[in-house]
């Protein structure tokens, strides 16, 4: 007895060219995402001497991340986590109230497929050509074609490549030192996996990565219910299936038209699917033929599972908005815009010098030869502003305490470059005859000033006494 195979070789998908708003409104949003992720890198932005003008830019470096006036420092990657999940409550709003909106328009994977799937219909033509040449024997014309496609479609993967590594330095100068074999190994790796790996996904995996890869489809069902407004076919209106000379036929007349453009190779006839990607191309489509057979629109659409039974009735459906504005849907909006009013507050509200205190604790104290105790600090300041500022360091405390700087020469104030972090040792000293000395600790702040502007940031700390 032979074991069946578990293993089905991939069909491939030849999606017919259809026209219609949705398919322009793809067409501009391919071009706008497109468009920003080839071009950001190259937008410049005046910061000063001394720091990159690039506008966008992961310096991994100097471990920095600038977004046009925007500068994030290592210490301050909340901002970063928050504008994470603000992306992931975005998508599970849009996903809640129209579908995967997102898999069909803007997710890379759908833009990439999209792009190649226009290539390859430019070079080897329409549906019923790339059928037939898919089928037929490998000779000179075959070749030829499929050898100009591979090669605009490995074009395409070089500058998806190419673009993502101009994101981490400075892109002219990377462009002219990959041109000059001269750049660093790690860009020629970088760019090589991702021209390969665009190459594959969106030229012919394609479906493969939003069916078997992408986990998003097995987790959007948690995120749809019937007040979801998704791309379906309303079956109360095309069935029963047949030509429109049939008496009581519905209006679906089985062209096929919705399935032979459906870059996921399914019937949306069928219901709800997780491989429906929501691209609305089958919308476009349904639309023309029913506009030709003088049927009315909407065959296929976006709908909402729960107007089912009012339009069965030949009712009204319920607004958009009543789908819309629903509980989860508002839940996820008002915790959307809580965490983005709260980055917002904290990007306003981030002074541009910082300063971060750390007691050295071996020893804890220091007993000098006339009896006073000293206690050492380690006080990184950190100026964000584009120019060297001065900064003067200061104390205050209910105790009497007296401040000096290593290597300071009696002066309390400390040159730090612009965009820079300097490391300052402080020393602070409580003389014998003060509570300080004895105390087992004393609150006490360190300030910090900038002497040109007069902003000022401070930090608590304790000072350790000898206890009698």
């Amino acid at each position: 007895m032979t074991t069946p195979s578990l293993y089905a070789a991939r069909e491939p998908i030849f999606p017919r060219r259809v026209s219609g708003w949705f398919r322009r409104l793809k067409w501009w949003l391919m071009a706008a995402t497109l468009g920003i992720y080839y071009l950001t890198p190259w937008i410049r932005w005046d910061r000063g001497p001394g720091l990159p003008d690039q506008a966008v830019l992961v310096d991994l470096a100097g471990r920095r991340f600038y977004f046009f006036w925007i500068e994030i420092w290592p210490h301050e990657f909340y901002f970063v986590a928050g504008l994470l999940i603000m992306a992931g409550l975005g998508l599970f709003l849009f996903t809640s109230a129209l579908g995967r909106v997102w898999c069909g328009y803007a997710c890379p994977q759908t833009v990439w497929t999209d792009l190649f799937i226009l290539v390859e219909r430019w070079i080897e033509g329409d549906r019923n050509a790339r059928v037939r040449l898919h089928h037929a024997k490998w000779n000179a014309r075959k070749w030829r074609l499929r050898i100009t496609k591979w090669t605009v479609w490995m074009l395409i993967g070089l500058a998806t490549g190419g673009a993502w590594v101009f994101y981490f330095t400075d892109a002219p100068t990377l462009l002219r030192n990959l041109l000059n074999l001269t750049a660093h190994p790690v860009a020629y790796v970088t760019i090589a996996i991702l021209t390969l790996t665009t190459f594959v996904f969106g030229g012919f995996m394609r479906e493969q990565v939003c069916i078997y890869m992408c986990p998003w489809p097995r987790i959007q069902a948690a995120m749809m219910d019937s007040d979801t407004i998704t791309v379906a076919y309303r079956e109360w209106r095309g069935e029963p299936r047949g030509k429109k000379r049939i008496e009581g036929a519905g209006d679906c007349i089985d062209c096929m038209a919705c399935v032979n453009v459906c870059p996921m190779g399914i019937d949306i006839r069928d219901g709800q699917q997780m491989e429906c990607i929501t691209c609305a191309l089958c919308i476009d489509a349904c639309d023309d033929v029913m506009e030709r057979i003088g049927r009315p629109r909407g065959l296929i659409d976006y709908l909402a599972l729960s107007d089912e039974p009012a339009e069965r009735a030949g009712e009204a459906p319920k607004p958009v908005w009543r789908h819309i504005l629903r509980p989860r849907t508002v839940l996820y909006t008002a915790m959307w815009s809580a965490i983005g009013l709260g980055l917002l507050y904290a990007l306003f509200i981030r002074s541009d010098i910082e300063l971060t205190v750390s007691p050295v604790r071996n020893p804890t104290f220091v007993v000098q030869s006339d009896g006073a105790i000293r206690n050492i600090y380690d006080v990184r300041l950190r100026n964000k502003l584009g120019e060297a500022r001065q900064f003067h360091l200061s104390l205050t405390s209910d105790a009497v305490l007296r401040i000096d700087l290593e290597g300071g020469d009696g002066q309390l104030n400390v040159d730090v470059p612009a965009d820079a972090t300097v490391l300052q040792r402080v020393y602070v000293t409580a003389r014998p005859q003060d509570e300080a000395a004895t105390a087992h600790r004393t609150d006490l702040r360190l300030w910090v000033e900038d002497v040109d502007s007069g902003e000022r940031a401070g930090r608590e700390t304790t000072f350790n006494g000898r206890v009698q």
